[in-house]
């Protein structure tokens, strides 16, 4: 009488073994091809870049391709965090923001046709008092203060070619965001950001530093105040060829 019954009862137990094995194999292989997701965005985009007359044209093009992969991501992926993120909602904007080479030509190209002449000379004011707090702290990260970028009414006044940083961060709680921006005590603390918007960004980021190597330009990532300066001399130094930089 046991026979049986013992019999029906491996063949169950080795039922269930099987499935989990099955789902365990199809979710090792899922793993693999969601982390080929990073190197093939990583791998097009590069190539990409190789075809852009100018480190502002790979700028651009590196921000609107992180941007449709991140929407991508959000549209295809189940659930999604609910943002707390709005316009005007500006605590992030007090954070030190840095950037790889193209974005900051990016800005100030689009700066030069959008600004008239007395809002480019309050934003350079604005510019080189940031760039000389932020030279004089020992780790800019911790700093916290005002973007220069940041209009009076709390909306970025470049929000259509901010940088790749401000693109990349989210936020489900207007609360935590306010405490790590004004709150001196969580100075080192952070937000949790989600990780797949998150590695786009910097696979592009480091996609543009690549791009600047490759074209004999430096490559290092700047202060947004400083690298937006050191944009506009460019300008100045050059005028009819600004646009036309490798």
């Amino acid at each position: 009488m046991n026979g049986p019954r013992m019999t029906d009862s491996a063949a169950a137990e080795a039922s269930v073994v099987a499935n989990i094995a099955e789902v365990g194999a199809l979710t090792r292989s899922l793993a693999r091809q969601y982390e080929e997701i990073f190197v093939c965005f990583g791998t097009v985009l590069l190539e990409t870049l190789q075809g852009t007359a100018t480190m502002a044209d790979a700028g651009r093009t590196a921000m609107a391709m992180a941007d449709a992969a991140s929407a991508s991501f959000r549209d295809n992926f189940p659930n999604q965090p609910v943002y707390a993120c709005r316009s005007a909602c500006a605590a992030c904007c007090y954070l030190f923001v840095a950037v790889p080479p193209g974005i900051a030509e990016a800005i100030a190209a689009h700066i030069e046709v959008t600004f008239s002449a007395a809002e480019r000379a309050a934003l350079m004011t604005r510019l080189d008092e940031a760039a000389v707090v932020a030279a004089s702290v020992e780790d800019p990260i911790r700093l916290r203060r005002r973007c220069p970028l940041l209009g009076d009414d709390d909306r970025c006044s470049v929000y259509e070619v901010r940088p790749l940083t401000c693109r990349a961060f989210t936020s489900t709680s207007v609360a935590q965001c306010e405490q790590i921006a004004f709150d001196p005590a969580f100075a080192t603390a952070g937000v949790k950001q989600n990780p797949a918007l998150y590695r786009i960004h910097m696979e592009a980021t480091s996609v543009l530093q690549e791009t600047a190597r490759r074209r004999g330009l430096p490559a290092d990532q700047k202060g947004l105040a400083r690298a937006l300066l050191d944009a506009f001399k460019t300008q100045q130094d050059h005028p009819a060829s600004a646009s036309q930089v490798k």
